[in-house]
Parts: C-alpha cells; structure tokens; sequence
C-alpha cells in the first residue's frame, strides 16, 4: 500500500474556503517568533477523496474483536456491547468535570457507589477502590496495601510468594512494592503445589498472589488448604482477577478466603481491551483492610439520599490515580453487569468453559495439550509435536493470519517441563459454534500443512498486508519516518502471491 506522500499530486487540495480577513493578518504580529516556523514544510498534496479512502484503507488493516475471533489466552478479548458506549457517551457523563461539587456530580458518584456493591457482591469483598487505571496497576495498589497492613501492625514482612502460573506482571507488581519475590513451583496437574507452598510461607512472608484459575486455565482444587497455609502464618492471599471470566457468577474469591482482589474490568466486564480504551483494575478488599485502600470512595448519606466522596483516614496509602480513576470503564461495567443480571453473569461464564474445553477436545489430537484435562476458560495446547518437521509455534501463529484469524498467545506460559512451545486459546463467551467450528477446522488443516509442506508456515503469512518481519528488529528499530528512495513492495507480494489454501 502507498503511503499518504507518495499519493501527493501538485496543486491538489482537499478543501476550498471563502477568503476572509484573516488573510490579511500577518502571524509574525500574533505570534511569537520562536514559535514559527522558518521553513515552509512539504505537506502532502491530496483530495478529500483521496484522504478518506486512504485511511479507510489501513483502518481495515488493523484488527479487532469487531473482525472476528480474538482469541487470545489469559485477555479475554471478547465482545463489547454498543450499550456500552452509548451510556458511558451520555453528555452528563463525558462533560462531568472532576472538580465539581458532589451536589453537581451526582449521578457520575452513583455509578461509583453501585459498581462497588454489585463487585462487592460478586467477589464476596467489602470495599472496592475504582482508581486503579490497569490490571497491574490494580495489582501495585493490592500489593501497596498489604504492605501498609504489615507496617502498621509492627510487622516488616519482605517476601511474597507467587506461583510460577502466575502472570508475569505479579513479580514486577510485586517487586515495585520492595518485596522479595519467591516463586512456587507448580506440580505434575499444573496447579500450586501444597508441599512447596508450605515450605515457603513463614513469618517473613506477606503471603501468596494467585491467579484462579491459573495461567494454565485450571483451578486449583487445594484452594481451602492454600488458604489455610497462608492464614495461619498470619499471611493474606491475594487474588489476580485477570481470569475471573471462569467464575463470574459461580464462585466468589472472598467466599475462598481471598482478602484482596483486582479486577481487569476491561477484560472481564467487556469494556475496549489495549489500544480500544483505557483499563481499569479495581481493587476490593475484606473489612480489615478497608482503612488503606487509597481515594476515591464513594458513601451514600441515608439521610439525605445524597452521594459524597468520603475520607479515606491517615492509614490510606494515598492516591494512587488522578481524580476518579478511568471512569468511562466503570460506567461500561456497571452497564454490562446490569444489562446481565445475576443469572447472565453466570451463563457468561458458563459459556466461556464451555467453549474452551470444546477447543481443547478437538484439538488435543493435533496439537498435545499441554495439561491433558478439563480446563476452565482458556485451554493450553502445544506445537512442540512438529518440531521434528521444522515448526515451531511462532510458525503456526503466523499462518493462522493467512486464514484471516487472530493468533492465539503463544510461549505462554513458559514454565518447564510442560509448557514447551505452548499456544493458550481462550474463546469467551460471545462466540458462538460456528466461529469456533471454522478456527479448529483451520488449525486441523494448519496441523496437516506443518507435516506436507511446512514451507508453508515458515514463511507464513502470505496474505497479509506486511509479510513476516523480523520479530525482534520491528520492534527495537521500526522505520518511522518516509524515506522517497524506499520502495515499498508489500502491496506488489500481495496482491501477486497465490497460496494454495
């Protein structure tokens, strides 16, 4: 595709106004003169047609849930309703200004207070804190405040604990927080393993981040024994929500002795995920915990109906995001929880396992499985019976774009001696049969390419508008500016190559 300079044609424009008397003011005497600039730049020379179509065009490029499939393990990527937009896009909301007087704001504080007692509901927490602007985000405000719980009992506790299923931003969370991270080893079913946790946790130790179900897409069935091994050590156990989409309305983490949980509501609360909106990874707490959760808290006066921002005290551990947090997610969430109800929520993830372990019996015969039994939302397959022809996962990720999908994550997770070339497909619950039914046809016949012609896949994609770059080198040295001299040959291979599909 041609970029927008090379488009550029003398003397065209994409507009024509009336001349007015602005022409006739100089910019020399309105303006500064270290703010203008001495030479004339060399702007493209384009119609509107020409601009409207060339955008359209790369934004067909980009894909999104909106195209199909998106099924990347451990995200979530999953549909999000227009409703969704359409309230958080109401006047009173966008132009709520976070300086206002509470009697002024009413409305955006009422979004606030309810979101809390519906999440409050759902997970079993007491109090939940709507200023975190991401799920690691929410883990560093989790992890901040069990370290302040410890500092204000008089106890300086300096390890946690995190098992090696985790997501990878649990250490880092938890690092930033000048803890002394100590992983855990899982065992032969993939799960936390009881003999090592025990061995571990001691007094030193502020106890145990956990993600359930698992990196790997299993829960774990000694969750009672875990909490109890944390507990009485006098520890707190920590929930990563990014998997709840497993349990939304089937278990609850405080009801499992979790006294602290993030929630990625941009993940499981099917708000825009990365680059479609900003996230938000709420934190709730049990009652204990309450005093050091940082602003804003949200309170309803019994007396007079009305909402206000209530103190936090001298134990919060301050403010940890500007004004209200991302507040267009939370009116999103609250959105999608209520157009749901109790019973969607848990259909929702009643839909979700289900066709996870539907992908996973397909498959399993082509692509191992990883953990060979029932998982929860996301399965875990591997690629590493086709090492022997020359493959390896990356591989079959790329010639799935070929087919016009998504690629699943891949070398995720990566703990040995299980997770070799591993490929983690979560398709939530807002796809139907039919989708799924055409992407394990297509990684069936992917599995059989590998083994006939696995030139195929080591060049793959083909029909792609870039072709396979150099995963490294894309990214540490990108081409971010328009050399005249280059000659762009990606549309050409396009449009010219013909692969047998």
């Amino acid at each position: 595709m041609k970029l927008i300079f090379e488009k550029s044609f003398p003397g065209r424009i994409a507009f024509s106004l009336p001349s007015d008397s602005f022409d006739e003011i100089k910019l020399e005497d309105s303006l500064p003169a270290k703010y203008l600039e001495k030479d004339k730049k060399q702007l493209t020379e384009v119609s509107e047609v020409d601009v409207i179509r060339h955008f359209t065009k790369l934004s067909k490029f980009n894909y999104g849930v909106d195209n199909g499939l998106y099924p990347l393990g451990s995200c979530t990527m999953k549909y999000n309703p227009r409703i969704n937009e359409k309230m958080a896009g109401l006047p009173n909301f966008v132009y709520a200004h976070p300086f206002s007087f509470p009697e002024m704001i009413q409305g955006s504080l009422e979004v606030m207070y309810k979101l809390n007692q519906l999440l409050c509901e759902i997970t079993g927490m007491d109090q939940y804190t709507m200023a975190p602007a991401s799920g690691a985000h929410g883990e560093l405000t989790g992890v901040l405040v069990m370290r302040k719980y410890f500092l204000d009992h008089g106890e300086k506790r300096h390890k946690m604990l995190i098992p090696d299923s985790a997501h990878g931003t649990n250490p880092a969370s938890a690092a930033m927080a000048e803890f002394e991270v100590i992983e855990i080893k899982s065992n032969e079913k993939g799960t936390v393993d009881l003999g090592s946790l025990s061995q571990a946790m001691d007094s030193e130790t502020v106890g145990l981040m956990l993600t359930n179900p698992n990196t790997v897409g299993f829960y774990d069935e000694g969750i009672e024994t875990v909490q109890n091994i944390i507990h009485d050590k006098g520890g707190l156990l920590y929930y990563d929500g990014a998997n709840l989409n497993a349990s939304l309305g089937i278990s609850r983490p405080g009801d499992a002795g979790f006294d602290v949980v993030h929630l990625n509501l941009h993940k499981t609360f099917s708000t825009p995920h990365g680059g479609g909106g900003p996230g938000s990874g709420v934190v709730g707490v049990k009652s204990k915990l309450i005093p050091y959760l940082p602003t804003p808290l949200v309170d309803l006066d019994q007396n007079t109906g009305k909402y206000f921002f209530k103190e936090v005290g001298k134990k919060s551990i301050g403010m940890v995001r500007s004004f209200w947090g991302n507040f267009s997610v939370l009116v999103k969430t609250l959105v999608w929880i209520l157009s749901l109800g109790s019973d969607g929520l848990y259909q929702c993830s009643r839909a979700s396992v289900i066709n996870a372990n539907y992908i996973l019996a397909k498959l399993r015969e082509y692509y191992k499985p990883a953990y060979d039994r029932y998982c929860g939302h996301e399965c875990t397959l591997t690629g590493r019976e086709y090492k022997k022809y020359g493959i390896k996962t990356l591989d079959i990720a790329k010639r799935l774009m070929d087919y016009g999908f998504h690629p699943p994550t891949i070398y995720f997770p990566h703990f040995e001696p299980y997770a070799d070339e591993t490929i983690m497909i979560e398709p939530p619950e807002s796809e139907g049969k039919e989708v799924l039914d055409d992407f394990i046809k297509t990684m069936i016949v992917i599995s059989k390419e590998a083994i006939e012609n696995p030139e195929l896949l080591t060049s793959a994609p083909h029909r792609t508008p870039i072709s396979r770059t150099d995963d490294a080198m894309a990214v540490r040295r990108p081409i971010l500016t328009y050399d005249d001299e280059l000659i762009l040959k990606d549309e050409l291979n396009y449009q010219e190559k013909d692969i047998n599909f």
